[in-house]
């Protein structure tokens, strides 16, 4: 049982659900039930929502009618669960939060960032520093920053983090930099003790160096892998690969020098382009969806069983990045603020998919 506080909270909310109609495709409900809050939850009224690419990238593969979409959220808490009031530091009524959660799922369609409301576990979230405005922080959410520290740690193994930074500071290939996720990488892997290069338009080398990045090349030229290979002097190892496509897989390939390395993507890897890479080079995916533990009913490639073990160093890592916040140590993603409220969300998706967005995070408030 919830332990009441906010007499102001209705009985319905609005959000982004897919469409019954047009498989794919989303429409705004403005009559949904407000979730149940376990005793281990918070109620969060949303203030900010960001967009990702995965948040109609996954309804396209995986549709699920009715289903809320979304994943980056801010917000304030105004309603808390009995075992998170009773937890000894937890989360208040009031606090200012930010996290992600898992939309578009069969057994749990009421789950999703884009809803005025929603219910997540205490632990799946991190208070928001108040220098931080509500659309910055719902730009980090936790979609992005924990894909990344999962890529960069728990798969591509790196020995140096930002706590204690590697003593032998080799080249880490950041592909898709000026992207929200691309400059949290290179923040990351910097503080680390990495020395980062890049790729991305020439329009954005400024945005890439001035997060980090020692190097950026343009990934419009036919030769970029071969001339991150000549500059790291055929060294190369790691290389996270954020859009993940069959060119940018390519390029990846052609960067990373001849004793191989790591190859880690956010998107599932073709298997006939990868039966034909050489084999020198490891190479693997990252699913953003898997933080939370679950096993993943999902079809295509994308099923995944339940992991424990992952969920609990997601919870480490989530207080591990809110400290690098804390003390300044990271900054946000910049970010293009769209007035219009939920309505407007589904103009932005459309925006990202059809490539119109470039090193900016499209973010939208649902305060007046």
């Amino acid at each position: 049982m919830a332990t009441p506080t906010l007499p102001s909270v209705p009985q319905t909310r609005q959000a982004i659900v897919q469409s019954s109609k047009h498989p794919g495709s989303f429409e705004l409900c403005t009559d949904l039930p407000m979730p149940d809050v376990p005793p281990d939850n918070v109620l969060i009224k949303v203030n900010a929502v960001a967009v990702n690419h995965c948040d109609y990238k996954m309804p396209a593969r995986v549709p699920c009618p009715g289903a809320v979409d979304g994943s980056d959220f801010s917000g304030v808490v105004v309603r808390i669960g009995e075992s998170v009031a009773h937890t000894p530091g937890g989360l208040r009524v009031g606090d200012r939060v930010a996290g992600a959660q898992m939309g578009n799922q069969r057994r749990r369609p009421w789950s999703g960032g884009f809803s005025e409301f929603i219910s997540e576990k205490a632990i799946n979230i991190w208070r928001v520093p108040e220098r931080l405005s509500w659309e910055q922080a719902a730009s980090i959410g936790c979609a992005t920053t924990t894909s990344v520290g999962m890529a960069l740690w728990w798969v591509m193994k790196l020995d140096g983090t930002p706590e204690k930074p590697t003593s032998d500071p080799k080249f880490i290939l950041i592909y898709g930099g000026a992207t929200a996720c691309g400059t949290f990488a290179i923040q990351l892997s910097k503080l680390s003790g990495y020395r980062v290069v890049t790729t991305c338009s020439p329009k954005n080398f400024q945005l890439v160096e001035d997060y980090g990045a020692e190097k950026a090349f343009d990934y419009h030229s036919p030769t970029c892998g071969e001339e991150i290979r000549a500059y790291t002097k055929n060294s190369l190892e790691y290389a996270l690969d954020i859009i993940t496509e069959a060119r940018t897989i390519r390029q990846c390939y052609a960067a990373i020098g001849r004793g191989g390395g790591r190859y880690v993507g956010f998107e599932l890897l073709p298997e006939d382009l990868m039966a034909t890479m050489r084999k020198t080079v490891k190479p693997t995916w990252v699913l953003g969806l898997e933080v939370i533990g679950e096993e993943l009913d999902l079809p295509g490639g994308y099923y995944r069983k339940e992991n424990p073990e992952l969920h609990a160093w997601v919870q480490r890592w989530i207080r591990d990045f809110a400290a690098l916040f804390e003390a300044g140590r990271l900054r946000p993603h910049p970010i293009q603020v769209n007035r219009g409220g939920l309505a407007k969300v589904v103009e932005g998706l459309g925006a990202l998919q059809r490539k119109e967005v470039s090193a900016r995070k499209l973010v939208y408030p649902l305060y007046s």
